[in-house]
């Protein structure tokens, strides 16, 4: 039995681009709106909605509705073709710019079956495809969207997917919810050590602390060849170095000037509030990174762990914050730092070892965390993949196939009339 040939324009009673509103701060009144951020976790996300002011009697008409889905379709390219399906919650919301959202006819296709045909193709990297692409930005147009086919299941059958797909999907979530507690641990664990940063009497200066970290200029140095981790290489939530790029000396952008060692600490001069910090692991030991860095290298006796703990916690970065400048792009230098002044303990050696011992253990911990979250990522694509080429529910359709013969006729019958 073959599934139903359609396109996305012949299933959605609706795809449209959102209310165009100048949208306040979450301290405005009336009803929430969407914006890109909002689903930037493939989820609608209450806390990253805007306010306009706006009230259900002159905008019903843009309300989401239960089973609506929302696509980035401009956006980076990494984030590109990102969806998320409305189930609810918010209670009402309105659909804001730069979102489109996606209307299930749902006499055709069942709405979170069509959420996961979309992730799939989001997965399979086919939103790029149709893209336009601009300087740091991609775009998908409504006319190329509509054109995206699509095979159809019967509703019994799309339903059955579904029912797979989120038991597959919740193991996943289940992971990532555990990683984003265990974030929380080095935080918890440095004020279970040291106590309330403002409790503390005695004060040094950061650079009291730390040692001259040395700077290289690689472009005379042209066979060079080297690992650059530049601002963007950091993942601010979780505090650690996602990514980096390989150079040569004759190709080292201007910034990639400080040689990094095991163990440094590295912090963000620009957007503190990102809290883009990190420890520098072993393997990027001797490499290089970007000046727009503050590399914290202890002395002895203080340890790196108080350093990186430190630079985890809201203080540090709320502190940052108050001496940054610059509203659009805030930032501090390298000497703010160095001179900021900071509630260590003591220099109680014995402590100072055990703390950074439990650092390297939960850094330890953390990459066997992402191997597994990896492993389940990787599961999920590939029974989302099954899902829509028909091998996931094949031995289900042939037990089911008189009953799903008679409802493709009846999804045939509509579709000809949407035609």
């Amino acid at each position: 039995m073959n599934w139903i040939e359609a396109n996305l324009g012949s299933v959605n009673s609706l795809i449209r681009n959102g209310l165009n509103v100048n949208q306040l701060s979450t301290e405005s009144r009336g009803l929430p709106i969407t914006r890109i951020e909002t689903i930037s976790d493939e989820i609608i996300d209450p806390n990253k909605v805007g306010y306009a002011n706006l009230n259900e009697d002159n905008y019903s008409n843009w309300l989401l509705l239960e089973g609506d889905i929302l696509l980035s379709h401009i956006n980076s390219e990494k984030h590109l073709g990102k969806v998320a399906i409305y189930e609810g919650q918010p209670e009402k919301i309105i659909h804001g710019m730069n979102l489109l959202c996606l209307r299930p006819n749902r006499k055709i296709v069942y709405p979170k079956h069509l959420y996961y045909f979309l992730r799939n193709y989001r997965f399979k990297n086919l939103f790029i495809r149709i893209s336009k692409r601009a300087v740091n930005q991609a775009s998908i147009s409504t006319g190329d969207l509509k054109k995206i086919k699509l095979d159809l299941p019967p509703l019994s059958e799309q339903r059955r997917i579904v029912e797979i797909l989120d038991q597959a999907d919740e193991i996943r979530k289940l992971r990532k919810q555990a990683d984003e507690k265990a974030e929380k641990i080095i935080p918890a664990l440095f004020y279970e050590m040291f106590g309330d940063p403002f409790t503390y009497n005695g004060k040094l200066k950061i650079k009291d602390i730390v040692k001259k970290v040395e700077q290289k200029d690689l472009r005379k140095l042209p066979e060079y060849e080297f690992k650059y981790i530049d601002i963007s290489s950091v993942d601010g939530n979780k505090g650690k170095i996602m990514s980096f790029a390989n150079y040569v000396g004759s190709d080292a952008p201007s910034r990639a000037k400080q040689i990094i060692k095991n163990n440094d600490v590295l912090v963000s001069t620009v957007r503190p509030y990102l809290k883009a910090t990190a420890l520098v692991p072993q393997s990027l030991d001797n490499q290089v990174c970007s000046t727009g860095f503050c590399v914290l290298r202890t002395k002895e006796p203080y340890g790196f762990g108080f350093l990186y703990a430190l630079s985890r916690l809201n203080w540090f970065s709320n502190i940052l914050m108050s001496m940054a400048k610059g509203a659009s792009y805030p930032a501090v230098s390298e000497n703010d730092i160095l001179n900021l002044k900071i509630p260590y303990p003591n220099e109680n050696e014995i402590l100072n070892k055990k703390f950074d011992d439990m650092i390297i253990n939960l850094e330890q911990k953390r990459e066997y965390r992402e191997k597994s979250s990896e492993r389940i990522n990787n599961l999920f694509e590939l029974v989302l993949s099954k899902a829509f080429d028909g091998s996931l529910t094949s031995s289900w359709r042939e037990a089911h196939m008189k009953e799903l013969l008679q409802e493709m006729e009846e999804q045939k019958k509509y579709l000809e009339k949407v035609n």
